[in-house]
């Protein structure tokens, strides 16, 4: 019985902590974004590596197997994503000048 009470006492206690948790500010969210973009990266240098590891044993069993045969079915090549270049969004700030009117565009044309 205390089992049960317990689970339902820290359901509650974690519930209320994350509803105390401040919303991220700009930078967090930028920091976030340009992780998540390298973790993205990195899962595909890893599935990269991979089919390249595969590529070897295949390679090595068919080799060793004598008869040469490959499989009728092609597969498409290993494709290096290259080094990682972040993704930086370039924020434009708006000046003085990008925000006067042009005189032109409220005159009525005759």
């Amino acid at each position: 019985m205390n089992k049960p009470l317990f689970a339902l006492v820290l359901l509650a206690a974690c519930a209320a902590v994350e509803a105390r948790l401040p919303a991220p500010t700009e930078e967090q969210k930028a920091a976030a974004a340009a992780t998540k973009d390298k973790q993205a990266w990195s899962d595909k240098v890893a599935a990269y590596k991979l089919c390249q590891a595969q590529d070897r044993v295949a390679a090595y069993y068919f080799k060793s197997k004598g008869s040469g045969s490959k499989p009728s079915a092609a597969l498409p090549a290993c494709v290096d994503p290259g080094p990682y270049v972040a993704q930086v969004a370039a924020a434009k700030e708006v000046g003085i000048a990008d925000s006067k009117p042009v005189p032109e565009a409220g005159k009525k044309k005759q």
